[in-house]
């Protein structure tokens, strides 16, 4: 008998098809969060063409799990499908983000009421972390690792609600904000400035207080529409 095919007591037996499957889920996961990254860092600019053979090449992935990647991320809304002329990062469009920033408003400020009501202590050390990370780059004005931080911090807050539903959409919605963010926020004092929105929202989700969440959200939001108005 073959040992390979002999099961090991108290481990179930390895199948070769669900580790080549999670393998290909892994290539194309990798390949859709590097992209991604390039995209909302403008590293892959508004407009631009993006090639699948030198995305491929550039990254040190294969064309499927970049296809695969490029596919979720025009069903996202980040590229289109151009037809004859292939794949275009989403242009920049101010009509667009006012849309997402009216549809943060009702669900975000709504998790927050959430969050506040059933975050846990690991979740809330976790948000004190985030800004802890977050103040050492404010000093020093590095616009991409604050965005990344911003975004973890969101995405912590959204899961705190404990509705997966609505943190999944809301990462999705925040994700679509990040390049805008990257575009037109960073005059002098404004990451400071979101630094300081950001603990309000902490100090009320640590306090438990519902309204106060609800509020810090509303106006980390709104100032974010007022900003864009402004530089775009």
């Amino acid at each position: 008998m073959n040992e390979q095919n002999v099961p090991t007591r108290g481990k179930p037996v390895s199948d070769p098809r669900a580790r080549i499957a999670a393998g290909a889920q892994s290539l194309r996961d990798a390949a859709y969060e590097a992209i991604k990254h390039r995209i909302i860092t403008c590293t892959f600019r508004p407009g631009e063409y993006l090639n699948e053979a030198f995305v491929s090449a550039s990254l040190g992935f294969g064309r499927t799990p970049v296809h695969q990647a490029i596919d979720r991320l025009m069903l996202e809304g980040m590229v289109d499908v151009m037809p004859r002329k292939g794949v275009i990062v989403k242009p920049v469009s101010l009509d667009e983000i006012m849309q997402i920033v009216d549809v943060r408003l009702i669900n975000e400020c709504h998790g927050m009421r959430l969050a506040a009501e059933r975050a846990e202590p690991d979740e809330i050390k976790h948000l004190c972390d985030i800004l802890a990370r977050a103040g050492q780059w404010v000093e020093v004005r590095n616009t991409e690792q604050l965005m990344l931080l911003d975004r973890e911090f969101h995405n912590v807050l959204a899961r705190a609600s404990k509705n997966h539903v609505l943190a999944d959409t809301l990462s999705k919605l925040h994700d679509r904000s990040l390049r805008f963010w990257f575009i037109s926020l960073n005059r002098p004092g404004h990451h400071a400035h979101v630094h300081a929105q950001h603990e309000a929202i902490l100090a009320a989700i640590r306090d438990h207080d519902a309204d106060g969440a609800d509020a810090a959200m509303r106006g980390h939001i709104e100032e974010f529409r007022n900003n864009l108005t402004r530089n775009i």
